[in-house]
């Protein structure tokens, strides 16, 4: 075959589109296969059963004609349209420099996607002269009848370019959010996005739809006490561990017998069975990091078969809390710092983690992570965390790994 730039070989750029039809690619490629052209370039989408399939192909100027006949008589045939375009030697290789281009994935993820979303994270994707290579739907077609309030809708853009300003699209996509509801990510689409393996989770407010120690502390009738302290931690106003220490000093003389009552009706929170099994399913090691107690992540690792689980433990004499705390407080510092451990551990880099977390404690593993994700979090955290999720359950977190519905399906489980 001569060199591209030949006055002997020629590029042209098919389109077909129309009704998919089965072995319909086959019947084009076929047609492209006896005239022994080379493929450049090959794209296919479907869209409630409408094609739309583009190939580039270098051929010989001798036969291009011959080529394009046969596949007009074979669209006719599958009742389809066939558009044809010559490229020339200079967009192609114009073309292929863009390949060396920054490449990101902007992940949207709601209740349900609407047609205003959708149009505002594109115009500040134009305003960033950021192409749009490709869209994908990554979760399954919402039936028409099913309820809002558990329904998810997740859209994936792969994006090709520089941002004009990275910090100013960040920003911008920040604002658009919450107006808006819908969640998103934007992550540089490299090896590391496509090869996470351990998820660092914080337990209290994330896995769970609580606070432990505000459950705790009901039992002790100091609940209101408590629970004003834990909002001001969680907001950043006041040092986590002066606030965990002044908290557990209130729970002095509560039975112990209270833990398991708690731990066996801990409201779970949503989608977290979905993550979980999905997550054990494709070998990811799954740690809890909590400033919360071991007795309740315990329960939970149990309960999930979860690898890891560092949170604080109460001290206990004669059956009853002391008002104390055994070793070393579980802070935000501690997290990040048992983040790189078992990662360390497990050899995986860190680029290769994630961690999830709600509270001001949890900022720190956020930001080492190669993953951060704030969930239903304080403002505070969602201002200063690179991906949020606010919108849906905790399985949102599939969608930002890049998980298709279609390849989770299991009848009995999801």
């Amino acid at each position: 075959m001569n060199d591209t730039s030949s006055p002997e070989t020629e590029l042209i750029l098919i389109r077909i589109t129309g009704i998919d039809r089965l072995g319909l690619t086959a019947a084009v490629s076929n047609i492209l296969a006896r005239y022994h052209v080379d493929v450049l370039d090959i794209g296919q989408s479907d869209i409630h059963n409408t094609l739309s399939l583009g190939i580039l192909i270098k051929a010989r100027s001798d036969e291009s004609g011959s080529i394009l006949k046969e596949l007009l008589f074979k669209a006719t045939e599958l009742r389809v349209t066939v558009n044809f375009e010559p490229i020339s030697v200079s967009d192609y290789e114009n073309w292929v420099s863009l390949q060396g281009k920054n490449r990101y994935i902007l992940t949207l993820l709601a209740r349900k996607i609407t047609a205003k979303q959708i149009a505002a994270v594109t115009s500040i994707i134009a305003q960033q002269h950021l192409n749009i290579d490709a869209i994908k739907r990554l979760t399954g077609r919402l039936p028409l009848n099913k309820e809002e309030a558990k329904s998810r809708a997740c859209i994936e853009f792969s994006l090709r370019g520089t941002p004009l300003d990275r910090e100013q699209l960040n920003a911008q996509l920040m604002e658009m959010a919450p107006k808006l509801g819908v969640d998103y990510s934007l992550q540089i689409d490299n090896m590391y996005r496509r090869m996470r393996r351990l998820i660092c989770f914080d337990m209290d407010s994330t896995l769970i739809e609580t606070e432990v120690i505000d459950e705790l502390a009901k039992r002790a009738g100091v609940g209101e006490q408590v629970a004003a302290i834990t909002e001001r931690a969680m907001r950043g106003e006041i040092d986590f561990i002066e606030s965990f220490t002044e908290r557990v000093a209130l729970l002095k003389g509560l039975d112990v017998s209270v833990m398991q009552e708690i731990a066996e009706s801990l409201p779970i929170t949503e989608g977290v069975d979905r993550l979980m099994y999905v997550l054990k399913r494709y070998g990811y090691k799954i740690a809890i990091l909590s400033g919360g107690f071991t007795y309740f992540g315990r329960y939970l690792a149990d309960k999930y078969g979860i690898d890891y689980v560092y949170a604080n433990e109460l001290e206990v004499a004669d059956g009853k809390l002391t008002g104390r705390y055994v070793g070393e407080v579980v802070d935000g510092r501690r997290k990040a710092e048992l983040l790189r451990l078992i990662a360390q551990v497990e050899k995986v880099d860190i680029a290769q983690t994630i961690a999830v977390g709600d509270g001001a404690n949890d900022l720190p593993m956020l930001g080492v992570a190669g993953l951060g994700i704030a969930f239903h979090a304080k403002p505070k955290v969602v201002a200063n965390a690179r991906q949020s999720i606010n919108t849906i359950g905790l399985d949102g977190v599939l969608y930002f790994l890049g998980f298709k519905d279609s390849y989770l399906e299991d009848k009995g489980r999801l």
